[in-house]
């Protein structure tokens, strides 16, 4: 699992990468990424499976400055959290963890 940010020039976009690996993704059929950033709604990011080596990867252009929590949601049932991330933090329901990207 991979995380890759890329900032613009003014420093007020940054370009993420989500990558998933060919070993975690081969379980699943869709893979999305969810999040502050699209109000959770799985239908907005989901990642594809173009890379050479079998691994599944998303870009999002996200606004510097802020915070955003997130997750990866498989097949609709299953939730990853990312390694890579910048921090993990507790839900605000308290039974697991959402990975943060610090932008």
């Amino acid at each position: 699992m991979a995380i890759e940010k890329k900032y613009s020039s003014d420093k007020k976009i940054c370009r993420v990468t989500f990558s998933l690996p060919k070993e975690v993704n081969v379980n699943f059929n869709e893979i999305s990424v969810v999040g502050d950033f699209n109000n959770w709604d799985p239908h907005k990011s989901k990642m594809t499976h173009t890379e050479a080596d079998g691994s599944t990867s998303l870009e999002l252009n996200l606004e510097s400055g802020k915070e955003y929590h997130f997750k990866y949601l498989c097949d609709n049932e299953v939730w990853l959290i990312e390694p890579d991330a910048d921090k993990q933090v507790q839900t605000h329901y308290g039974d697991s963890q959402n990975s943060v990207l610090v932008i």
